[in-house]
């Protein structure tokens, strides 16, 4: 369904990850998300094999969006 109320707050024009990030560094820690390793019990472990950046020409969206899949499909299956 659409909306056409206005937002109550104005959206700020740069995103500055360091005020997020202080709030959930310590629980992301205390949880162990930062440690990598290969658990023995689970049979069917996630492999993704990362190609080397090899730009041939002028950068474009498809780079991004190459990085991006690869990068949310390990961090889907680290959690």
């Amino acid at each position: 369904a659409m909306t056409t109320q206005t937002p109550k707050s104005e959206l700020t024009k740069s995103f500055d990850p360091k005020t997020i990030e202080s709030k959930w560094y310590a629980f992301w820690e205390g949880k162990g998300y930062y440690a990598a390793g290969l658990n023995p019990a689970i049979k069917d472990n996630f492999c993704i094999l990362l190609p080397p950046p090899n730009v041939t020409g002028t950068l474009h969206m498809g780079h991004g969006f190459n990085q991006t899949i690869m990068d949310a499909l390990t961090r889907y299956h680290r959690m």
